[in-house]
């Protein structure tokens, strides 16, 4: 993928480093507040254990007040705050490409979904995203690496850890940048989807919907957002020539790999399609495809398709 040498997106946020998931110290529940049980009792807190809770707060990136039980938590999901200042990550070369590839990637995503909203008549909001080690805070909870990438639709931004790359190459077979680019764009998908209400209407249905009628849900959310990320690789290739020869195998590779079915053979040997929640590998990579090949926003009508 032709990458280098071309505008970055400001919309990085880089929490590397702040070690959100080592430390064995009580973590604010979904209020935003310490548990009761866990709170600082009695008239006050010596020296050492404030010294101690203003360290933590600085590590977590979350407001000291909270975990002296003075937060101001409210209902369904985590407070956001500003993250303190950090010391620059060191980074080595490898990572220094990494984030700079997506930061590009971001660009990218900013530029087509800018001028397809405008199309519509609307306005795009940009997301931002964070780069994270280990595990991370979010709006929509706690979340450790082993999740791999997502989007929370309660902040607007997207969460990667760096490390999902390396899976992604040495465990699933799925190398090159294109393959992780489409990673980012698919998880941009997601923001597009919220914005436009999507994400809400699909989440109302699930409230009432059966766990196999949630799954089939889910999994048109995410194909959809597989053929989002094509209409991205589709506009990005038009304006800016970004394709080289072997990126389309390489995003429909990784596409491949981690399709429901696939994921499931590998882990316990056989299939449930009715517990599928992001689709099977021909229809993860038949939906990109459609993106890719159309860009346009109609083509990616999953929920109206009677074939996935």
């Amino acid at each position: 993928m032709r990458w280098k040498g071309r505008r970055q997106s400001d919309n990085i946020e880089d929490r590397r480093g702040a070690g959100g998931g080592g430390l064995r110290f009580p973590f604010p529940g979904r209020g935003g507040k310490m548990p009761a049980s866990k709170r600082v009792r009695g008239g006050g807190i010596g020296i050492g254990g404030l010294i101690i809770i203003l360290i933590v707060s600085y590590v977590l990136g979350i407001n000291p007040l909270e975990l002296l039980g003075g937060g101001t938590g409210g209902g369904g999901g985590f407070a956001t705050q500003q993250n303190p200042p950090r010391a620059p990550v060191r980074q080595s070369g490898q990572e220094k490409e990494l984030s700079a590839m997506v930061g590009v990637v971001l660009a990218d995503t900013e530029d087509v979904w800018n001028a397809l909203f405008k199309s519509l008549g609307k306005r795009y909001d940009e997301p931002r995203l964070v780069l994270f080690s280990g595990a991370v805070r979010s709006a929509c909870g706690f979340a450790k690496s082993a999740m791999g990438p997502f989007y929370c639709p309660g902040d607007h931004k997207v969460y990667i850890d760096l490390a999902f790359y390396r899976e992604m190459r040495t465990r699933f077979k799925a190398p090159g940048d294109f393959a992780q680019a489409y990673v980012i764009a698919h998880e941009v998908g997601h923001h597009v989807q919220t914005l436009l209400g999507i994400s809400a209407r699909v989440q109302r249905a699930k409230k009432n919907a059966s766990k196999r009628q949630a799954n089939a849900l889910q999994v048109r959310m995410e194909l959809q957002a597989d053929c989002f990320a094509g209409i991205w690789a589709h506009h990005a290739d038009k304006t800016k020539n970004i394709l080289e020869r072997g990126d389309i195998e390489e995003a429909l590779n990784a596409a491949r790999a981690i399709g429901d079915d696939a994921l499931q053979k590998r882990s316990q040997g056989y299939v449930v399609p009715d517990s599928f929640t992001h689709g099977s590998s021909a229809q993860r990579m038949r939906w990109f495809k459609t993106g890719l090949d159309t860009g346009r926003v109609r083509a990616c009508d999953t929920f109206g398709a009677a074939r996935l």
